[in-house]
């Protein structure tokens, strides 16, 4: 039997975010699998001409074009606009990113990456805050949910009601870091690294505050945080600029993967201080190149970094100094972290989820 399943692939347009980074990885894992008929889809009708050009190797991009605002106000209204009549016949559709569409009788899978909607609000842009709505209606359609985490597995469950037996944390792969990047010119010989977008979940302003604690005791120190300003960005300005320490603090804004990749592995150390994670891959990039890890205890971080990274109370400055402060005097104990952090990133493969998502597919269309 050869298993039809069509994917959502919209993630993979625009600048490549960790949902378009886990779309990219998924697609490779499951592209020339025995039994396994893959096509791609996505909620746009201009972009589709791109979105074919974004394809990894062994994809292909399925159906006709789905206009997206029409098609998006008759599901918010609750009105059932089957896929099917978009891709054509199919045993599954998943849906990549909190929504998945209604459809006449393929069975429905949707991943939940987090629930920034509900948790943070305030940092979402209004067609995100519509995903818990998706979400429930796709929970009490029947649909299947696919987590990246245990942690956000729970709160699905808690949240949504959804039962546990239709909830599966499959943790996804490590993108890889291109070796073609070049690292922007810096005016210290060590740094601390933060990656991700300047907003508030990830609290860059308490991370400032650790710099500044121990920048004084370590002038051949600096402080580099690659990412685009995003909503409440002005905060952390704000914070940069009262800081004794600015001097010292280099934000090359948004990177190509290639130059984050370059930047990383000549870190001294990667600093993780967000409040509210689903996943993040920064932790785990860095750990499969032997950087140590400081990262707060912040949703799924303590799941998936085990003990291969040093965990700190979320918004506790003052310990996220003190274990920064550690692995920049104590070369042992960098040493060991970076060691322990190559054997733990080595669990987290493409492969494993490709096979773990086709199980998930298989079990869904015999709920039917």
């Amino acid at each position: 039997m050869v298993l039809r399943v069509a994917l959502d692939g919209e993630p993979l347009l625009g600048r490549r975010t960790g949902v378009g980074k886990f779309v990219e990885g998924l697609l490779s894992a499951l592209a020339g699998r025995p039994g396994l008929d893959l096509g791609v889809f996505a909620i746009t009708w201009r972009m589709r001409p791109e979105l074919e050009r974004q394809l990894p190797p062994g994809s292909r991009l399925i159906g006709r074009p789905m206009p997206a605002r029409p098609l998006r106000r008759v599901w918010e209204a609750g009105l059932d606009v089957p896929a099917e009549w978009f891709t054509g016949r199919l045993d599954v559709l998943h849906g990549t990113n909190s929504i998945v569409p209604p459809t006449r009788r393929a069975a429905r899978v949707v991943t939940v990456h987090d629930l920034s909607p509900l948790r943070y609000p305030e940092v979402c842009e209004p067609a995100t805050l519509a995903y818990p709505d998706f979400i429930r209606r796709a929970i009490a359609g029947g649909a299947f949910v696919h987590t990246d985490s245990e942690f956000v597995a729970a709160e699905v469950t808690e949240a949504f009601g959804a039962p546990a037996d239709r909830v599966r944390a499959i943790h996804p792969g490590i993108p890889p870091l291109a070796d073609s990047g070049r690292a922007p010119d810096l005016p210290f010989p060590r740094y601390v690294l933060a990656i991700g977008t300047v907003e508030p979940r990830k609290d860059y302003p308490g991370l400032l505050r650790a710099f500044d604690e121990l920048a004084g005791r370590h002038p051949d120190v600096g402080l580099v945080i690659v990412g685009a300003d995003a909503w409440g960005a002005s905060q952390f300005a704000e914070a940069l600029s009262a800081s004794p320490h600015r001097d010292r603090v280099v934000r090359p804004g948004y990177l190509s993967d290639a130059d984050v990749g370059a930047l990383l592995r000549a870190a001294t150390v990667l600093a993780y201080p967000s409040r509210y994670e689903g996943f993040g891959f920064p932790p785990l990039q860095a750990m499969a190149a032997g950087v140590p890890v400081v990262a707060t205890a912040a949703g799924s971080i303590p799941e998936v970094v085990g003990d291969a990274a040093v965990v700190v109370p979320v918004g506790d400055s003052a310990a996220l100094a003190e274990a920064l402060e550690r692995v920049l005097d104590d070369h042992v104990h960098a040493e060991q972290l970076g060691r322990a952090g190559r054997e733990r990133a080595a669990r987290f493969t493409w492969e494993a989820l490709g096979q773990a998502m086709v199980g998930l597919y298989e079990e869904a269309v015999q709920s039917m």
